[in-house]
C-alpha cells in the first residue's frame, strides 16, 4: 500500500517542474500567435529550451528579503504556495488504477487544497511589510473566498448526479460517450467552473491580485529569485490541475474512442491528456481575448451572475435527475439561461449614485 502511493507521489513531484515549464513555453507560443509574433523562438529550436533558461535566471538570481520584514513567513509563503498545487495531482486518475490517492472524497479533497493557497497569498503579502504586496495579498484573499462559493455550488451538481464524491466513480458515470458536457447542466457546470477557475488562480481577466499597472505586482513584489519562481510554479500547477478536473468532471476524463483497447492503456492517457491542453487552451486564449475587470466588476460578478446563475443551473440538475428525457433537457436548460439573463441584466444596470455623487464639483465633469 505504502508503495503504491509512493511511486505515483514520485512521479507528481518529479513531473511538476517539467509540466510547469512545457506550460510557460505553450502558453507563450499561443499567445504571441494570437498576437501576431514569434514568442519563444532563440534558445533550442522553437524556442523549446527557453524554460530552462529560465529556470537557470531564476536559481542563480540574488534572494532579497525586505529590511523589517517576517523573515518566517517571508520563506514559508511560497512553499506554502506550491504544496497544495502538487497535492491537487494525487486525487486526479489520469487513467484506470492511475491515480496516486483513489479518496472516496477526491473532489471534496481538490478543493479543500486548492482554497488553502488563500493564506499563503495573504502570508506573502505580510510578511513582506510591503503596503502594496498587503493590498494585493487582501485583494486576492476577497476574491479567491468570493469565486469559491460559486465553485463549490456549481461543483456541488456532480455527486447529486453520480452520488459519489470520488472522481474515478465521475469518470467511469460518463464510460461510452455519456459525458457531462453534452447535458444542458453539464454544459453550464463546465463554463461557470472555468469562470471561477480562472479567478481562483488569479488568470485573466481575474488577475487583480498582481494587477502591474494598479498595485506594482500584488502580493509577490518582494520576491525575487526561487521564491518568485515558486509563487510562478504553483499558478501554472493550479492551471493545470483546474483544466484536469474540468476534463474528469465534464469531458469524461480518460473515455474516449479506442479507450483501454490496448492492454498497456495508453489511449486512457492520451485522451486525458488532450482533453486537459484542450482546456487550458481555452484558457490561454481567455486571457489573450479579454482584458482585465475592475474590483467592483470583478467582485459584483461573483456574488450578482455566478452564485445565482450556479444555484439556478443546481436546480436544473435536480430536475434532470428526477424527470430525465425531453423535459428534464429542456428545463435544466431554461433554468441557468434565464437566471443567466436576468442577473447580468441587474449586474450590468448602471448605478447613477454610484456614477455621480463622489464627483468633485471643482473637477467640473
Amino acid at each position: 500500500m505504502g508503495l503504491g502511493f509512493l511511486i505515483p507521489a514520485i512521479v507528481i513531484l518529479a513531473a511538476a517542474p517539467i509540466g510547469m515549464m512545457g506550460l510557460t513555453w505553450y502558453e507563450r507560443k499561443v499567445i504571441a500567435r494570437m498576437q501576431d509574433r514569434f514568442g519563444p523562438n532563440r534558445v533550442g529550436p522553437y524556442g523549446l529550451l527557453q524554460p530552462i533558461a529560465d529556470g537557470i535566471k531564476m536559481f542563480t538570481k540574488e534572494d532579497l528579503v525586505p529590511e523589517g520584514a517576517d523573515r518566517f513567513c517571508h520563506l514559508l509563503a511560497p512553499i506554502l504556495m506550491v504544496v497544495p498545487s502538487l497535492f491537487l495531482f494525487t486525487v486526479l486518475p489520469l487513467a484506470p488504477g492511475a491515480v496516486a490517492a483513489p479518496l472516496a472524497t477526491g473532489l471534496l479533497f481538490f478543493m479543500a487544497a486548492g482554497s488553502s493557497e488563500t493564506l499563503a497569498i495573504f502570508m506573502a503579502g505580510w510578511g513582506s511589510r510591503n503596503k502594496f504586496s498587503l493590498l494585493g495579498a487582501l485583494r486576492s484573499a476577497a476574491q479567491m473566498i468570493s469565486y469559491e462559493v460559486p465553485l463549490l455550488l456549481t461543483l456541488a451538481v456532480i455527486p447529486l448526479v453520480v452520488g459519489s464524491l470520488n472522481l474515478v466513480e465521475v469518470v467511469k458515470a460518463q464510460e461510452g460517450f455519456r459525458w457531462f458536457c453534452a447535458t444542458p447542466w453539464g454544459l453550464t457546470a463546465l463554463a461557470l467552473t472555468l469562470i471561477a477557475g480562472l479567478a481562483e488562480v488569479n488568470r485573466t481577466p481575474f488577475d487583480l491580485p498582481e494587477a502591474e499597472s494598479e498595485i506594482v505586482a500584488g502580493f509577490h513584489t518582494e520576491f525575487s529569485g526561487m521564491k518568485f519562481a515558486l509563487f510562478y510554479m504553483a499558478e501554472f500547477l493550479s492551471t493545470l490541475a483546474l483544466a484536469a478536473l474540468a476534463a474528469i468532471l465534464f469531458l469524461g476524463g480518460w473515455d474516449g474512442p479506442a479507450a483501454g483497447v490496448v492492454p498497456a492503456r495508453w489511449t486512457n492517457a492520451l485522451w486525458m491528456t488532450a482533453k486537459t491542453l484542450g482546456m487550458v487552451f481555452v484558457m490561454i486564449w481567455i486571457r489573450g481575448t479579454f482584458p482585465r475587470f475592475r474590483m467592483d466588476q470583478l467582485m459584483g460578478f461573483a456574488w450578482k451572475v455566478m452564485v445565482p446563475l450556479s444555484l439556478a443551473n443546481g436546480l436544473g440538475a435536480c430536475f434532470w435527475v428526477l424527470r430525465p428525457g425531453l423535459a428534464g433537457n429542456v428545463v435544466s436548460a431554461a433554468l441557468p439561461l434565464g437566471a443567466f439573463l436576468v442577473f447580468t441584466q441587474l449586474w450590468l444596470t448602471p448605478k447613477p449614485h454610484l456614477t455621480t455623487k463622489w464627483i468633485d464639483p471643482a473637477l467640473k465633469l
